[in-house]
């Protein structure tokens, strides 16, 4: 096909109606593949992981073909609650117990670099993405109270981390606007920002250096013959030395072991209308989340926005009314809000592990995974793609640590993997409201 062809062809895909993609900056119309095309790496998936790895192959010199189903950014990585958290999903704590200290110890390094990652990107090429700093952890039982503050206290004693402050009832009270917490923890390395807009910020960076991203181009399969991979898509065949299968919680049919590992569930957000003093409820403009397994959390848009996450589910199917699934949750937190206008509802789909590690490695010569951040995504997913791509360029060291995390199957196989992960996350559900 002529790239005429192409065009003619091309049926422009959305993204989901959110105020993300209302509000997002640095979009751009890109073109499906059209045909037979070689490279050096070719990447599956254009989330942050993909975009980014794209990005840093282009800058070294490698020719990389990303493909992307859909819309760049289309899945979590633009619709998520935009909250940039400290360390890994996992505590150092049981990072120690599990792996040792000396390891815990790099993967916390790894995790402030990851950081630092995003806040470069974001300077580096100028970004427009309503980055700001600042979280706050709110404790839903008093019980938390205590441990959010030993927390605090470990990671400055154990890793010289000096950015955290605890914070009792009332102080909890008068940063996020709400009575319903114990108290909480404020952490100034923490940060959140419009994910959408960083996303296609990524995008932007990564086509100047070279890269080239086809959208509306679904993976298919990946065929290996002559010590090369060959990725069947939906508009032709990308033959490449090497291959990064980063689509996260879209990766059915593309690699078993991908998949018995990594599953999907399904979170949603709202946004309200801008309220009128939102500086009123959040003073400091932080982000803020709770302590359930479950977690709700929220943070203010820079148009003065309530933009609030909760609740999830574990098939593919969303409930009917996303608002008003949502905000049932927002109005535990923030009832003077009920009769402020609900502009937007959305759903996404996350992917965990069964640990809640991530699955950052390589599987085979030439075949690579970044996946399963477990809502952790918006740190760790553009280092990840950093880190893989630091791999097929010839320096291993950082995906040797992070492969050194075990990523256990689900029990039973990929069809009983997503019944016993429901029957999980309701009983975590419900422990948190005991």
């Amino acid at each position: 096909m002529t790239g005429e062809d192409i065009r003619r062809a091309h049926v422009p895909l959305d993204h989901a109606p959110s105020y993300y993609a209302a509000s997002a900056k640095h979009d751009a119309t890109r073109y499906p593949l059209g045909g037979s095309a070689r490279a050096d790496v070719c990447i599956i998936g254009g989330g942050y992981t993909g975009l980014s790895a794209a990005m840093h192959l282009a800058e070294a010199g490698r020719s990389v073909i990303l493909v992307e189903s859909n819309r760049v950014g289309w899945g979590a990585s633009g619709r998520n609650g935009g909250q940039l958290h400290t360390g890994q999903r996992r505590d150092q704590d049981w990072l120690e117990a599990k792996l040792g200290l000396n390891d815990a110890r790099h993967l916390w390094t790894l995790a402030e670099e990851a950081k630092a990652l995003v806040r470069h990107l974001i300077l580096r090429h100028g970004i427009d993405c309503d980055f700001r700093h600042g979280l706050i952890t709110a404790a839903h039982k008093p019980s938390m109270v205590d441990d959010l503050k030993a927390w605090g206290d470990g990671m400055r004693k154990t890793y010289g981390y000096d950015q955290t402050r605890p914070l009792d009832k009332d102080e909890v009270a008068a940063a996020i606007g709400s009575k319903r917490y114990f108290g909480g923890l404020l952490d100034a390395g923490g940060a959140h920002l419009q994910p959408l807009s960083f996303a296609l910020g990524i995008a932007q960076a990564a086509e100047r250096a070279g890269a080239r991203l086809c959208e509306g181009t679904r993976a298919l399969r990946i065929e290996e013959a002559g010590g090369r991979k060959h990725v069947v898509t939906t508009h032709g065949t990308v033959d490449a030395a090497d291959v990064l299968v980063a689509g996260n919680g879209y990766l059915a049919g593309i690699e078993p072991e991908i998949e018995s590992r990594v599953v999907p569930i399904r979170n949603y957000i709202l946004a309200t209308e801008p309220l009128p003093h939102p500086e009123k409820i959040i003073p400091g403009w932080q982000c803020v989340a709770d302590t359930r397994f479950v977690v709700r959390y929220w943070r203010l848009s820079g148009d003065g926005r309530m933009v609030f996450g909760g609740g999830e589910t574990y098939s593919q199917h969303e409930p009917v009314d996303v608002a008003g699934f949502v905000r049932h949750y927002l109005l535990e937190v923030y009832p003077d809000l009920a009769h402020t206008r609900i502009d937007y509802a959305w759903g996404g789909t996350l992917a965990i592990t069964q640990d809640r590690t991530p699955m950052i490695r390589r599987l085979r010569p030439g075949l690579y995974v970044a996946a399963g951040y477990s809502g952790q995504g918006v740190a760790i997913a553009p280092f990840a793609g950093k880190v893989v791509a630091e791999a097929i360029i010839g320096d291993t060291t950082r995906l040797d640590i992070f492969s050194r995390l075990k990523v256990a199957p689900f029990p039973g196989g990929r069809l009983l993997r997503q019944p016993l992960v429901t029957l999980a996350m309701l009983w975590f559900s419900l422990r948190d409201r005991l």
